[in-house]
């Protein structure tokens, strides 16, 4: 039976990235040494960050007036993180609320001491469609607009991203991670764990613009812009083993034809699944059609009971994880990166023949 994990993260890896890292995994490079061995001071190392590095500029045009780094922490990490390091002149904080982790993200700067204004929620719609910024901001009053550009719980996403005027953008992609396009320079700075779409748990990506490392005193070290900056993302020892599978899946990913290309792969999935939902008697999907996410669909039939049944007989099929966040309940299906496409033909199928049963 071939099993496919929807799960929301950690998610499923390339098979051939897998399997590269079962053969190297015992000697890399044939050094006699694992991965899991070898010194993060090691030359060996500096040429599997830096070539990840570089396979990051690549893939997403990175300018050359953008900074990558490489930490640890997660994507709630950078709650702290990004308002510490960029909320230093007005200590204030626009947020769109776009649903849990947006919320999360302004509680943390909140616990900070930072003001954090939500300028826009749509919470008393039960997040079933993007908010929207409908008024001007100023940088004379914030520091930066915080957004979540993918809603990993709530299955949302700004395929356009909201005007913000000379107000920095900062960007969550941890659940949307160059599972499509976005332009970089619309940002000030980009955060997101590798886990869904680039990696094993352990690694976050942030993408910062040149001008907003600066020096900040009184912030955690682990957690500082500047210094991650001086000392090439090892200013402790950094997570190799993940790092070094996260190069595997970049390069994996340019094979597919990079960003644009498994963008592509992602909406015929998404669609396959999608056009289903809409389709169907049974199942339905209540995402707002225009703020639809391409990597998180949740749906439900309405009866918490038969949702339950329709989980336990996908997990006996093989199609693993399909159970819904336990704030929204129902089933929700994550299609990232290495999610095939026969995956979700099975998952169809397999609804299908759920609706007729039931």
């Amino acid at each position: 039976m071939t099993v496919y994990n929807f799960a929301a993260g950690p998610a499923t890896l390339p098979d051939p990235v897998i399997k590269q890292i079962q053969a190297e995994l015992p000697s890399i490079n044939g050094s006699g040494m694992s991965i899991m061995e070898i010194s993060h001071r090691s030359k060996m190392f500096d040429d599997i960050i830096n070539a990840a590095e570089q396979d990051v500029r690549d893939l997403m045009d990175v300018p050359d007036n953008y900074h990558i780094l490489f930490f640890q922490g997660g994507g709630t990490g950078q709650f702290a993180a990004v308002p510490m390091n960029l909320a230093t002149k007005h200590k204030k904080i626009a947020l769109l609320d776009s649903g849990h982790w947006a919320t999360r993200a302004g509680d943390e700067a909140a616990n900070l001491g930072y003001q954090v204004d939500v300028l826009a929620s749509t919470k008393n719609q039960h997040y079933q469609a993007l908010p929207q910024l409908n008024q001007r901001i100023s940088a004379n009053d914030y520091d930066y607009l915080h957004i979540t550009t993918n809603n990993t719980i709530e299955g949302t996403a700004y395929h356009q991203l909201p005007e913000h005027g000379d107000v920095t953008l900062v960007g969550d992609l941890s659940s949307n991670f160059m599972a499509e396009q976005y332009n970089v320079n619309d940002f000030g700075l980009i955060f997101g764990g590798v886990q869904k779409n680039l990696g094993p748990a352990g690694v976050t990506l942030v993408i910062v613009r040149d001008d907003l490392v600066q020096p900040v005193d009184h912030i955690p070290s682990i957690l500082n812009y500047n210094l991650f900056v001086k000392k090439n993302s090892m200013y402790n020892t950094p997570p190799v083993f993940n790092i070094y599978a996260t190069g595997l899946v970049l390069k994996w990913l340019k094979d597919q034809g990079g960003i644009a290309g498994i963008e592509k792969v992602n909406r015929q999935k998404a669609s396959l699944l999608y056009d289903f939902l809409d389709d169907s008697k049974l199942f339905a999907n209540h995402i707002k059609a225009s703020d639809r996410s391409l990597t998180n669909i949740p749906f439900t039939t309405g009866d918490a009971d038969l949702d339950t049944q329709a989980i336990t007989a996908a997990t006996e099929a093989g199609l693993m994880n399909l159970k819904g966040h336990r704030s929204v309940g129902g089933l929700r299906a994550s299609l990232y990166n290495a999610m095939p496409l026969a995956g979700v033909q099975a998952l169809v199928d397999f609804l299908h023949n759920f609706e007729k049963q039931h």
